[in-house]
């Protein structure tokens, strides 16, 4: 048996906090809504991909006060080096206070949603390090400043090499 993720299932309290950040910061759409059952909470269905009826849910279930402590945080692959500056800039206009790591094999964007939920949002370098390996880079860089970093800052690791080179199943991976 193969398992492929399909998608996650927040209880928050705050259903417009929530849908503003998701809709409006993190660019997912509202896909489908409606309770769970009869004078039941409602569930709220997100998606960013057309050909998946949700990646991510809300359930307007949380009953406790302050931060969620049950999910480190949900991982999310972006394409492209813009992609993590803009959702950078977004965060920070939204006043989102954000921990930038890199992995060696990415460069992520550490953040939490309004209710605490840990998140990350991340870009592949071209690279396998043996995890975990973190240290915080500079956001300010441009792509290949970027790279040229990540090679400079990780490149003496034992386990640095080409992803292509690298062999092995999990090695993009972090």
């Amino acid at each position: 048996m193969k398992l492929k993720w399909s998608h996650a299932v927040l209880n928050v309290k705050d259903e417009k906090k929530i849908l503003d950040f998701y809709t409006g910061i993190m660019g997912f759409t509202v896909s489908d809504r409606g309770p769970l059952g009869e004078n039941a909470p409602e569930i709220i269905f997100m998606s960013q991909d057309p050909d998946e009826h949700h990646q991510l849910a809300i359930a307007l279930l949380r009953k406790d006060e302050g931060p969620s402590n049950s999910l480190n945080h949900l991982a999310f692959r972006v394409e492209s080096f813009d992609d993590i500056k803009t959702l950078k800039n977004s965060l920070e206009a939204a006043s989102v206070d954000i921990l930038p790591l890199s992995h060696g094999n990415t460069l992520s964007l550490y953040f939490n949603d309004p209710e605490g939920n840990g998140l990350e949002v991340f870009w592949d370098t071209p690279w396998h390090v043996a995890q975990p390996a973190g240290i915080v880079w500079d956001t300010s860089l441009d792509e290949q400043q970027a790279l040229a970093w990540v090679e400079e800052t990780f490149g003496d690791e034992p386990t640095f090499r080409k992803r292509d080179d690298a062999g092995g199943e999990f090695v993009n991976r972090h």
